[in-house]
Order: C-alpha cells, then sequence, then structure tokens
C-alpha cells in the first residue's frame, strides 16, 4: 500500500511539472504581463514565475517549436528546462528567426571574372626606338660636359647640362637623349618626309646650378655625346597590343633606323602614319610586285600577283610616319621597298 502512495505522488508531481511547461502563453500573459524591455543590443524578456522557453516562444513566434533555437542563441541558458525569473531572454527580430530556422549554406565564394587579355607583343627596347617627325622636336636642353672628360658618355656617367632659352629643371625631373639625323626626302618627288630622332638613352637630373644642371645618365641604348639634345621622357609600355591591320593600305620603308643599306630584322620607319589609320599593333606585310612582257616584243606588258617576303610590326606612331620592328624577312630589305596590309 505504501508502494501505491508514492507512486501516486510521483505521478501527481510529473503531471504538475508537465502542465507548467504546456500552460499556454496567453495564460503566462495574464498572471505576469509582457515585461519586455527594449535594449541597444536588441529585445530583452524578463522571465516570469512559470515561464517556459515553450511558452515565450509561442508568445513572441507564433510557434513553441522555436524553444531549441531561442535556447541555442541564449548560451547563458545552460538548462533549457529550468528559467528563473528574473533572467533576461533574448528576443530575435523576424529576420533574424528566419535565419536561425534556414540551415546554414556555405556561400560559394565570390570568383572576379576577369576578362581575357589581348594578344600582345612584348618589345623590351621599346624606349630605346626613334621616330621621323616632320618638325623637330624643340630641345628644352643640351649636354655640354661630362665628368671626366670622356670622348664616348654611356650609363652612370655624370654630365652636365645646359638649358635652352629660359627652361628650369628640378632635381628627380628625366629627359630622353637623343640627335636629329640629317632631314630625309622622297627620291621620286623630293617631299621632305621629315627628320629622324634618334634615340641615345635617359638622363636624370640631380642638382640644379644658377647657370646649369648636373645629370646622372640612367640609361644608355647608344652612345652618348657631347651637344646631344634632351626631350621630356615618356616611357613607352613594353606589350605592343595586336590590333587588327587598316584596310588596304600600301606605302613603302623609307629607310632602316641605323641607315644601313640593305637590311633583315631591325627596326625601320614608314612612310604612313596616324591620319592614314596606322596604329601600333598592326601588322603589314613586305612585298614585291614584277612586272613582265606578254609579247617577245616588249609592247605589252602586266604585273604579276605580288610576293609577300616579310613583316613588320608597328610599334609607335607619328602624323605621318610610324616606326616598325621587322619581325620576318626571307631575304634582304632595302630602302623603298614596298609595304601593304597582308591578304586575308
Amino acid at each position: 500500500m505504501f508502494r501505491n502512495i508514492v507512486f501516486q505522488i510521483i505521478v501527481c508531481f510529473c503531471a504538475a511539472i508537465f502542465a507548467g511547461l504546456m500552460r499556454p502563453a496567453h495564460v503566462r500573459s495574464e498572471e505576469s504581463g509582457d515585461k519586455t524591455l527594449k535594449l541597444q543590443s536588441g529585445l530583452y524578456y524578463t522571465v516570469q514565475k512559470g515561464d517556459t522557453l515553450w511558452d515565450i516562444s509561442e508568445h513572441f513566434y507564433d510557434s513553441p517549436w522555436i524553444w531549441p533555437d531561442l535556447w541555442e542563441k541564449n548560451q547563458e541558458i545552460t538548462n533549457p528546462h529550468w528559467i528563473y525569473p528574473g533572467e533576461r531572454v533574448r528576443i530575435f527580430s523576424r529576420e533574424e528567426l528566419e535565419a536561425m530556422i534556414r540551415p546554414e549554406t556555405e556561400a560559394e565564394p565570390e570568383v572576379a571574372i576577369q576578362p581575357p587579355e589581348s594578344p600582345y607583343y612584348l618589345y623590351p627596347a621599346i624606349n630605346s626606338v626613334g621616330f621621323i617627325r616632320k618638325k623637330p622636336v624643340s630641345p628644352p636642353g643640351t649636354i655640354f660636359k661630362v665628368r671626366g672628360n670622356k670622348v664616348m658618355i654611356s650609363q652612370r656617367d655624370l654630365v652636365y647640362v645646359r638649358p635652352i632659352g629660359k627652361m628650369t629643371f628640378e632635381p628627380g625631373d628625366r629627359f630622353t637623349v637623343f640627335r636629329t639625323l640629317k632631314p630625309l626626302n622622297d627620291k621620286d618627288t623630293k617631299a621632305l618626309i621629315g627628320v629622324q630622332h634618334y634615340i641615345l638613352g635617359v638622363v636624370e637630373i640631380t642638382e640644379v646650378e644658377p647657370k646649369f644642371f648636373t645629370g646622372r645618365v640612367l640609361q644608355s641604348f647608344r652612345h652618348i655625346e657631347l651637344n646631344d639634345l634632351l626631350m621630356p621622357y615618356e616611357p613607352l609600355s613594353p606589350k605592343i597590343t595586336l590590333t587588327q591591320s587598316k584596310e588596304g593600305l600600301k606605302g613603302k620603308i623609307i629607310c632602316a633606323e641605323e641607315r644601313q643599306g640593305m637590311f633583315a630584322d631591325t627596326v625601320v620607319f614608314i612612310d604612313k602614319g596616324r591620319k592614314d589609320g596606322v596604329k601600333a599593333g598592326q601588322s603589314y606585310s613586305i612585298y614585291y610586285q614584277e612586272r613582265e612582257y606578254l609579247d617577245t616584243k616588249g609592247k605589252e606588258s602586266i604585273l604579276l600577283s605580288p610576293v609577300d617576303f616579310g613583316k613588320i610590326l608597328v610599334l609607335r606612331t607619328e602624323e605621318t610616319t610610324a616606326t616598325a620592328l621587322v619581325t620576318m624577312a626571307e631575304k634582304a630589305i632595302e630602302p623603298g621597298a614596298t609595304i601593304r596590309t597582308p591578304p586575308q
């Protein structure tokens, strides 16, 4: 009999606990009122006597099944079945709640899609190539002496620069050293083509004196001499982006940069420039075209089909001329050789 009494007591005690856990939210509100505080870090609810996480979840989210997520986000509650009056429960917003309920998926890392790089030709010596211009560059200064009285000036040498006109320099200013060569004229029309600017090196100003400047040779592409001229240094990119050639263009090679009579793989100048649609990165064919007579008496002749024997790549352009590199030659090239847009 004693055992029956004990068993009945235990059953009643468990029933009372279960009734406390399952008590509806509106009953809890009527007894204790809505004890919520809006703090800087969010909305907090102060636990009242008889409260459970089940009740709090149903009251604030209309679903008692949220209580495990609510417990997980309130880590100061060690046991979800035992909360005490005076404790505070953090109440999350609907957006935060939905984020809690949704399974967390690892975000895919964003991969920046880089546009494919255009094809290019790498020419490291680009800053050493000269150009032909009808009106020569007006130099702001000239080299009038070298320390040590050397005959030929090279890299790391100290030089003395005399300004031309009222030009003033500052330490750190850089200049391209150049000289102009004999003007070039068209062999057929005798018209002036332009003046070749022969690039020699790069100088940086180091000291400023009342009537002259001291500079150091940073780069020496060719031998620098006294009386060579300066122009502002404008570095060019060695990456020559390849681009489509001008359709239907025909021209000729004026000369090689070093003025050789016959040449192959070298830098040359052509008689077409920006006004003709020529751009850096374009390629053109070097060709020849023979004339042949149809009869033995030589009264009627025709031009045979053109034959390509070389290629050039444009490196830089001027208004009426361009500088190009011979990238292929099956035989020696001479000044006056003809060029054309490559056939499709």
